[in-house]
């Protein structure tokens, strides 16, 4: 019996070793799994600061010959413009975030009620812009002819403000994980349904609001489409708008052989097509690169926890 006992004993170091061992060896393909996706990061950070003439005769490097500041100096030449353009974005990008979180957490609250006589047919209303699309032009002159919003920041803060899935996440949230007995006894204790739903559902939502809104905020941010269509005034226009036209002045002065000689000297001689390009990039991940760390747990928890019942 103290045999058999000796050789289970035995046997627990190796078991725990060998767990030990599993756990090293996938910590290192995560490890080189997160170099990988963090290498063409790098690569335009580098490139951002790397001269033109450099990228012309060698490509991209991660250990380039010479570096430069024309890239991001094409970029910074707009100064004002950029500032304005920088200020567009995170307007849009804050408030939209904010009004969507709003509206779609009160339509996921007030699908996901069984006694509301209502909830059905909403539910298949929401599902009706999923699966049908008017189109970009209908879009347009309902915008723009009936709701006379042109040239508005409207513009750039309804159409995204929102998303048939985002609803589906946050209801789902709400019928998988939060009590339907907490807002019984709400109700029972006489709180309206605007009370049980600003003051004990939407504080227990705090975890799929913030990864719903940091896609949402990602949309907000890299959106230049509905800028292109509709706004007119350099004062609204949006960061990657402004950045979209760079893009195409420098392309113009490459490709057009009419080009004063002032506009090519005032890029410095060498226009810097590739690293303007990577510049371009960098102003626009930046800010969401230094957000991210702060949204991710909420980001992965608020996607698993609400898709799995507890």
């Amino acid at each position: 019996m103290s045999k058999r006992k000796g050789n289970a004993a035995d046997l627990a170091p190796s078991k725990k070793e060998k767990k030990g061992l599993g756990q090293y060896i996938l910590g290192f393909f995560l490890l080189l799994y997160t170099l990988f996706c963090a290498l063409p990061v790098v690569l335009v950070f580098i490139a951002a600061f790397t001269d033109e003439k450099a990228i012309n005769q060698n490509g991209f490097s991660f250990f380039p010959e010479k570096w430069s500041l024309a890239g991001i100096n094409s970029v910074l030449r707009y100064g004002s413009q950029l500032m304005t353009s920088y200020g567009i974005t995170i307007f849009v990008t804050v408030f939209g975030t904010f009004l969507g979180l709003l509206v779609m957490s009160m339509f996921a609250y007030s699908i996901s009620r069984k006694e509301f006589r209502l909830a059905k047919f909403l539910s298949v209303y929401l599902l009706i812009p999923m699966l049908f699309n008017g189109g970009q032009l209908s879009g347009y002159v309902v915008f723009t002819s009936y709701y006379h919003l042109k040239d508005s920041l409207w513009l750039l803060i309804l159409p995204l403000c929102v998303s048939t899935m985002n609803v589906i996440i946050l209801r789902t949230y709400i019928a998988n994980s939060i009590p339907n007995e907490l807002m019984e006894a709400a109700k029972i204790d006489g709180a309206g349904e605007y009370r049980t739903f600003f003051q004990i559902t939407l504080p227990l939502l705090k975890p799929s609001l913030a990864a719903v809104g940091f896609m949402m905020a990602t949309a907000y941010w890299n959106d230049w489409q509905n800028a292109l269509l509709y706004i007119t005034t350099d004062s609204k226009k949006p960061l990657q708008l402004l950045l979209v036209n760079i893009q195409k002045s420098i392309e113009f002065l490459l490709n057009n052989s009419n080009v004063p000689a002032s506009a090519r000297a005032a890029m410095g001689g060498n226009i810097p097509q590739y690293s303007s390009t990577m510049a371009t990039v960098l102003v626009v991940i930046g800010p969401i690169m230094v957000v991210y760390p702060f949204f991710q747990k909420y980001f992965v928890k608020g996607l698993t926890v609400g898709s799995v019942k507890g």
